[in-house]
């Protein structure tokens, strides 16, 4: 790669395949592409959905790069044909225009040709001198976001209009340098996927792992209350809160709501989710940390039981554990219920070999998931430095 940082050239990124030279080309995305549109809901709209037929993409199926079809609709051939006009052909760019996921963007493979769009999607369809996966990483990188964001008044990212499409201003150099480039973001797209699958299997190794060992387990059975105390934590104003900091805030979801500059649960300590859409979800905490109001901490727990092991085995009954629940609004699960769920705990030796075992292979997801971490900050960075 050459580093054009110091290059007298203007219109060239800061990194740049060493084989090429001279500026970029300044366009606007509607002098590069034969379409820009979307579709539409069809009449009916979930309920003509299909189990086969033409797939049928909506917002959701957009990822930052790639498709996401788990959960792909499909359309008849009545409806497809009333729709023929967003009819999606290899390598057409995906945009999401609408919703919390605007400005997310992917290429059409073959799983969805002749696959349709709803109208929270759109379609665009390049020239031969624009290659398709090169506007799509365009778009993902900053200087295509930040132009999306712009058309945004007040900052909501409420939706974009295909005029505003066609006026987003890109470089673009010759047609070799741009599938060089989407080439490349190709491959490290390509080895994110395969970390991604890496990780996904390596959960459910472990969660199967961890379903057969105490589905068979021999021990006494106690009630949580019998072998520790369930401390719910307490409420910091979010004023208090800052987005860095010593000691992170765990109240009620599966991630930090903040930092504090205090701490109220020491280190090693079981936390369960009292309230919220993940109440029930159960985390081993490593680090001192503040117990908020939505949050249950499991402390004083006797040397007979190893900590690690009874999080293991409250981990692998988390669904069980979610379904005590009450509530709609704002769902929540009462301190006397979590009281009474029942863990079967083996002797101390038999305790400590499965949480060994266990800890050691969700060791292995955090280093898999640090590595795809890199990868996403190296993806990242190539967006930047490789687009003007």
């Amino acid at each position: 790669m050459a580093d054009n940082k110091n290059n007298s050239e203007r219109n060239v990124p800061p990194l740049r395949f060493p084989e090429f030279s001279g500026e970029w080309k300044k366009c606007t995305i509607g002098g590069l592409t034969i379409k820009v549109g979307s579709g539409v809901t069809p009449r009916g709209g979930e309920a003509v959905y299909k189990t086969e037929g033409h797939p049928f993409v909506r917002s959701q199926n957009v990822g930052l790069g790639h498709l996401l079809l788990d959960d792909i609709a499909y359309i008849d051939e009545d409806t497809h044909q009333r729709q023929k006009n967003t009819e999606l052909q290899l390598d057409d760019v995906l945009l999401n225009i609408t919703g919390a996921s605007i400005g997310r963007s992917a290429i059409v493979t073959k799983e969805i040709v002749r696959g349709n769009v709803n109208q929270h999607v759109c379609i665009i369809r390049t020239k031969d001198n624009l290659v398709s996966s090169f506007l799509c990483n365009f778009l993902l990188s900053n200087y295509g976001q930040k132009q999306i964001d712009s058309f945004q008044a007040g900052g909501n990212r409420q939706g974009l209009n295909f005029e505003q499409i066609k006026s987003i201003k890109i470089a673009i150099p010759t047609v070799n340098e741009q599938s060089k480039i989407a080439q490349l973001l190709q491959l490290v797209e390509e080895r994110i996927a395969t970390q991604n699958k890496i990780i996904e299997d390596l959960k459910k190794l472990k969660s199967a792992i961890s379903e057969s060992l105490f589905k068979s387990i021999k021990g006494d059975t106690f009630v949580l209350s019998e072998i520790c105390d369930i401390v719910k934590g307490k409420q910091v104003n979010g004023e208090y809160l800052s987005e860095i900091g010593e000691y992170y805030v765990m109240n009620g979801g599966t991630e930090p709501s903040g930092y504090y500059n205090e701490y109220n649960v020491k280190a090693n300590t079981i936390s369960i989710s009292e309230g919220g859409n993940s109440c029930g979800y159960v985390q081993f905490n490593k680090f001192p940390f503040w117990s908020g109001g939505h949050c249950y901490s499991l402390q004083n727990i006797p040397d007979t039981v190893d900590n690690l092991y009874l999080y293991h085995y409250l981990k692998s009954k988390e669904n069980v554990i979610m379904k005590l629940r009450i509530g709609s609004g704002l769902p929540n699960i009462q301190k006397k219920d979590l009281a009474m769920f029942k863990a079967i705990i083996p002797p101390i030796d038999q305790q400590i070999t499965i949480s060994t075992f266990l800890s050691s292979l969700e060791r292995k997801v955090e280093i898999e998931e640090r590595i795809q971490n890199a990868m996403l900050k190296e993806k990242q960075y190539l967006l930047h430095q490789m687009f003007i």
